[in-house]
């Protein structure tokens, strides 16, 4: 698929008035995220890794979004929505028990783990868990349709569109502080936002997104 703000990187923002120290300070955090994982087990991460792969593919050519990283940052700082489906059990809990689960459905499948199965069989047992129709003992009473609902596929998506990396793919400017955006109406940009392709307009549209501050 052709990039659809061809030319633009939010971090070129870094030192422009779209950016203050607070902007700058946390775009770091997030880019520090060690890769490798602190609160779930290696086992535990491969699994994660595995299906993140498969709710958010990434294109090739570029470093890839570090998504698996990010969720269990988010795990290992204890931070929460603040409410849960009475159905789940806490976040860190419902990981567990979820990537768990998950392993045990493809043993009981085909033969061997969540990881090593092929990119198709691992998309069918996420269809099952999003219909609700898995029911290995290892979910242990957590209904695998709320799990996927509520954590699995939100945390995911979040973690992905967390990124610097995503939103120069969607031509977001990042954080709003401290410039703004005044332009609100439908189709309208403000200068510093990233200009998208028009099919024959591309070179215009790098050239424009070169100098986007």
């Amino acid at each position: 698929m052709p990039e659809r703000y061809p030319g633009y990187d939010v971090l070129a923002k870094r030192h422009t008035p779209s950016w203050n120290r607070a902007t700058r300070e946390t775009v770091d955090r997030r880019l520090a995220v060690p890769r490798e994982p602190r609160f779930l087990a290696a086992a535990e991460f491969m699994i994660l890794k595995a299906i993140a792969d498969r709710i958010v593919p990434q294109p090739l050519g570029r470093e890839p979004i570090p998504v698996a990283a990010l969720v269990d940052h988010r795990l290992f700082q204890g931070d929460q929505d603040g409410f849960r489906n009475a159905c789940l059990p806490s976040e860190r809990e419902a990981w567990r028990r979820g990537l768990k689960a998950l392993d045990a459905e493809a043993h009981a499948a085909y033969g061997i783990g969540f990881v090593p199965l092929a990119e198709y069989s691992r998309d069918d047992l996420l269809r099952q868990a999003q219909a609700g129709t898995l029911d290995a003992p290892a979910w242990d009473g957590m209904p695998c349709k709320v799990f996927f609902r509520d954590r699995l596929l939100p945390d995911i998506v979040r973690a992905y569109y967390s990124h610097p990396t995503a939103w120069s793919e969607i031509g977001f400017g990042g954080p709003a502080s401290p410039r703004g955006y005044v332009r609100m109406g439908w189709n309208r940009r403000d200068p510093w936002e990233a200009v998208e392709a028009q099919p024959g307009e591309e070179h215009a549209a790098i050239e424009s997104n070169r100098h986007v501050g």
